[in-house]
């Protein structure tokens, strides 16, 4: 067997065991993230997020206030969370997963990738709304922990599901 062979049959094993290791083991060993790369782009798709819910504040102020044009809330509603969606889309695509290469070759598909975000967001706030009635109704902590429990681990569903299957970071 060829030293290269050896190489990754000793690494397939190393992440056998990992995968077999207890919960105990995992949380003695601590969290550790991937790599700072990762990390990194983690940071910047929970800023596009933050831009998102000014932007759909914004919208739902405009749409939905009589001093500005008093549309229905709920029209308003779908309207601006859809608005800060293609915000969060545009910013992710070009700034937190940008394509390695500056030309414009590296964002076909963007199609795909924005009705895929829309799916997986939308999953998400599904999510959201069964954790935050879990935390709140069902476990009785306050309103407001729930939300920002609710919230981050709602962000990591995003981020793991949109860097895996939309934008294939890996």
């Amino acid at each position: 067997m060829s030293a290269a062979k050896m190489s990754a049959a000793k690494m397939s094993a190393a992440k056998m065991s990992a995968a077999k290791m207890s919960r105990q083991e995992v949380f003695s060993q601590g969290f550790r993230p991937g790599t700072k790369a990762e990390v990194f782009r983690l940071a910047k798709f929970c800023l596009v997020g933050g831009s998102g819910v000014v932007v759909d504040m914004g919208m739902l102020f405009l749409l939905a206030d009589p001093r500005c044009l008093g549309w229905g809330v709920t029209v308003s509603k779908v309207i601006a969370a859809e608005t800060a969606l293609a915000n969060n889309f545009l910013w992710n695509e070009m700034w937190t997963f940008r394509p390695p290469t500056e030309d414009a070759s590296g964002h076909r598909g963007w199609p795909r990738r924005f009705l895929l975000f829309n799916l997986i967001c939308s999953a998400g706030i599904g999510l959201s709304l069964t954790l935050l009635h879990l935390f709140y109704t069902l476990l009785e902590l306050n309103l407001y922990f729930s939300n920002i429990l609710t919230i981050g681990l709602t962000s990591v569903w995003n981020y793991a599901l949109n860097s895996h299957l939309n934008w294939r970071m890996q």
